[in-house]
């Protein structure tokens, strides 16, 4: 079978039915543009776990005049308190770093936070308490600083920033989930519309592929124009999806970047790894709705 026999039947395939592969491409590219944003944000909630647990800490809070905790019934903690919890600290295996930090610190560390907002007025450095910031290698070992120092005299409260973090990390998973949900019955949409296609193609082309039966064409050589023609619908909405996604990424760089400094956001490789993997899915698709059509609706 020649390939440019293949390939001429390929073409007059697609311009005989401009409207629905028209309708093909928009679909896959749309179905596919919707997956590859699920990818994505699978691939920026993998980023912004690893920068954030990166720098979880874990907070000691001591105890100061406005303390309310049984640990703080005998009033501010004293130096040599402090200067015990701080050795004891540094003392656990699991202790990366220890910072103290004081009233004076807390107190400008809010403000400069919190400079354009009234709260930051009404506020004075002995309402701040004293704290210690723990950097554990391996922050999910905060029941180890929990139990040696949670109720001991002199210290309020200890708090693992990490728990912050789950509930939004939470929030940000099921955002994922419902992209790639979404991503994937587009994609079964665009498999159900492949298919239509297909069938209407091969009911207008009955008097040709009738023919190629007659003169002993095989099963496999009429079908493999259809299958082709579905292949390339799906590759030029492959190309329109990989367009959005990279305006996406340049959107992200130039606009939301420089506003959200505080946080790191997914490079060019997640995109090109997406892009592969949106390309895998599209021939898949196209390929096994293809076979599926013509072995169980074109007779052939």
């Amino acid at each position: 079978m020649r390939a440019g026999f293949v390939l001429s039947e390929v073409g007059i395939g697609l311009r005989r039915n401009l409207t629905m592969t028209f309708a093909v491409i928009v679909t896959v590219a749309t179905s596919l543009s919707l997956l590859g944003f699920g990818l994505l944000s699978n691939a920026q909630v993998g980023v912004m776990k690893d920068y954030w647990y990166d720098k979880i800490e874990v907070s000691i809070y001591l105890c100061g005049d406005l303390s309310e905790a049984p640990s703080c019934s005998s009033g501010k903690i004293t130096i040599p308190q402090r200067d015990q919890i701080e050795t004891d600290l540094k003392a656990i295996p699991v202790v990366q770093n220890v910072y103290y930090e004081s009233q004076a610190d807390a107190f400008n560390r809010f403000q400069e936070r919190f400079k354009d907002s009234a709260i930051a007025q009404n506020v004075t450095p002995d309402q701040l308490p004293e704290s210690f910031r723990v950097k554990l290698k391996d922050p999910t070992q905060f029941a180890v600083i929990q139990s040696a120092f949670s109720g001991r005299p002199g210290i309020d409260v200890v708090q693992d920033q990490r728990a912050i973090l789950e509930k939004f990390f939470r929030l940000l998973n099921v955002l994922r989930n419902g992209a790639l949900f979404i991503g994937l019955i587009s994609v079964l949409t665009a498999a159900l519309l492949i298919s239509n296609t297909i069938r209407i193609a091969a009911f207008n082309r009955r008097r040709e592929t009738g023919v190629m039966k007659l003169v002993g064409a095989s099963s496999f050589s009429i079908q493999l124009p259809f299958l082709l023609e579905s292949v390339f619908s799906a590759i030029f909405g492959w190309t329109v999806a990989l367009g959005l996604l990279s305006g996406f990424k340049v959107l992200i760089d130039q606009r939301v970047a420089p506003l959200l400094s505080f946080t790191r956001f997914f490079g060019w490789d997640a995109v090109w790894i997406a892009s592969l993997q949106l390309l895998g899915v599209g021939l898949l698709v196209a390929a096994l709705a293809s076979v599926i059509t013509l072995r169980r609706f074109v007779k052939v």
